[in-house]
């Protein structure tokens, strides 16, 4: 395989990772071999085979000891400073070499480093499947709040995976670049709300012959995120159904709990969109008496009800950034949404509310991240 001379451009998630590259002057995001443009963050040891993302995520629910996600939150940190974090997760984390949280599947340990390894060769591959050759150089990015510990362990992780990392840039200044902001002098409110994470940058464009984006402020919460919206739905789907069918806990069959989790993220991802989801799950469980089906509606009122809390912790963060920053609203020219929950109605109104400005629409918010990569690049 010939080596390619592109540069691809990496969003490294929390929950999920996209890759782009530069064609013809224009960033192009690249699908994954299951036609999607962004790749769940996750990895699966289960049955002694590594698999990387949408594969992995399946094996979730049935070894979830042996399938790691969310391993960007233990990226250049020490075992004693996340052991918040390693009681959240199912998979288990030690203390390993130079005090570093290691994953250990059956006695092998992992570095968060080469966990995010196989993630970004996933990436690689799925860039050099579409480019029709190797690639070797990259841009990666990482939130803006990463000191130079979880920066170099980002380097160090694209090395691993087998590139030349040619720079981190920050995640909120590649969503400015993708949205051609960059040459617009102005002050930016930058929110990504991914599947895993919320963060809130406040930015200042110097525009001129070398536009300069300093990052201001950053506020955010690691454990806020569309899955734990996903969880809320679940639980209130899994009630419903316990509460027409009583005697039944939905809960303790994990193949039943699998189907609904992945029913509550379409329902989620379809209330952006339209005011009600019906929710159909036919042969969810049985009992002595035959089969049992689970047919909901959720309308966008009630989820927006079972949400409130979520929504309103958001915006602890958004404050905390904008007193950090020393601006008041007035002062925002532009709100960026980035990440997939950032299309949610509720926060959309939320931070329009607080900041007295219409979010601006004009990137993918999935995507966005990615392509400000490549074109950095």
């Amino acid at each position: 395989m010939n080596k390619s001379k592109k540069i691809i451009g990496i969003d490294l998630g929390t929950g999920f990772s996209c890759v782009s590259v530069m064609e013809n002057g224009q960033p192009k995001v690249i699908f994954n071999s299951e036609g999607k443009a962004t790749t769940p963050s996750v990895v699966s040891f289960a049955k002694d085979e590594i698999k990387v993302g949408q594969a992995a995520l399946r094996q979730q629910v049935m070894y979830p000891k042996e399938t790691v996600s969310f391993i960007k939150r233990f990226m250049g940190e020490k075992y004693d400073d996340v052991l918040d974090e390693i009681s959240r997760v199912q998979y288990k984390v030690v203390k390993g070499k130079n005090g570093l949280p290691c994953v250990d599947i059956n006695g092998k340990l992992y570095t968060p480093q080469e966990i995010s390894a196989m993630i970004l060769q996933k990436m690689k591959k799925t860039a050099e499947d579409y480019l029709g050759m190797e690639v070797t150089d990259a841009v990666i990015t990482c939130p803006a709040y990463y000191g130079d510990d979880a920066r170099t362990a980002v380097k160090n992780a694209g090395e691993i995976a087998g590139l030349n990392v040619r720079r981190i840039i920050a995640e909120p200044t590649a969503a400015l670049l993708a949205a051609d902001l960059n040459k617009t002098e102005g002050k930016y409110m930058v929110v990504d709300y991914g599947g895993a994470t919320l963060d809130f940058s406040v930015a200042d464009v110097m525009a001129g012959e070398d536009s300069v984006i300093e990052i201001l402020a950053s506020s955010g919460d690691v454990y806020c995120g569309g899955s734990d919206i996903d969880k809320i739905v679940t639980e209130w789907i899994v009630k419903e159904f316990n509460g027409e069918h009583p005697g039944f806990d939905l809960m303790s069959d994990t193949m039943a709990v699998s189907r609904v989790r992945e029913a509550a993220e379409k329902a989620k991802i379809e209330l952006s969109g339209v005011t009600s989801s019906t929710i159909s799950l036919p042969y969810i469980t049985a009992d002595a008496t035959g089969p049992k089906h689970l047919e909901t509606t959720l309308s966008r009122a009630k989820f927006n009800e079972l949400t409130a809390d979520l929504v309103e912790a958001t915006m602890g963060p958004v404050r905390q950034a904008m007193s950090d920053s020393g601006l008041n609203a007035s002062q925002i020219d532009k709100v960026l949404m980035v990440g997939g929950s950032s299309r949610i109605p509720a926060v959309n109104d939320a931070i329009k509310n607080f900041l007295g400005k219409e979010p601006f629409k004009g990137i993918n918010p999935d995507e966005c991240v990615a392509v400000g990569a490549a074109i950095q690049g």
